[in-house]
């Protein structure tokens, strides 16, 4: 069975450790680029990366975009919001479906 991890800094990730997800520190874009490289080479069918993260290594998920596994997915962490993740997804809707049915 595949497992879930979740990178970011220690106040986005701790409350994902309560319910039993792999957790990652990350403060900078450099760890969180080996940490993905990592898990991805791994036993990790999902991978949580906060959106701050996600956007200063958005080519490193990239390469991961067109994968079965694992599914690399931005959330938002304790510094806010920034819509990255809700981008992402309406991008790959739009791929899975050929338009913006938005």
């Amino acid at each position: 069975m595949s497992k879930i991890a979740v990178i970011g800094d220690p106040d986005s990730i701790l409350s994902f450790a309560a319910v039993g997800f792999s957790t990652f520190e990350a403060n900078d874009s450099e760890t969180a680029r080996k940490t993905i490289r990592n898990l991805a080479t791994s036993d990790f069918g999902i991978i949580y990366i906060t959106e701050y993260l996600a956007e200063q290594i958005s080519d490193e998920i990239e390469k991961y975009r067109f994968q079965s596994s694992p599914a690399i997915l931005s959330i938002p962490g304790m510094f806010g919001n920034t819509g990255a993740g809700m981008k992402g997804v309406y991008q790959s809707v739009e791929k899975a479906v050929g338009s913006n049915i938005l």
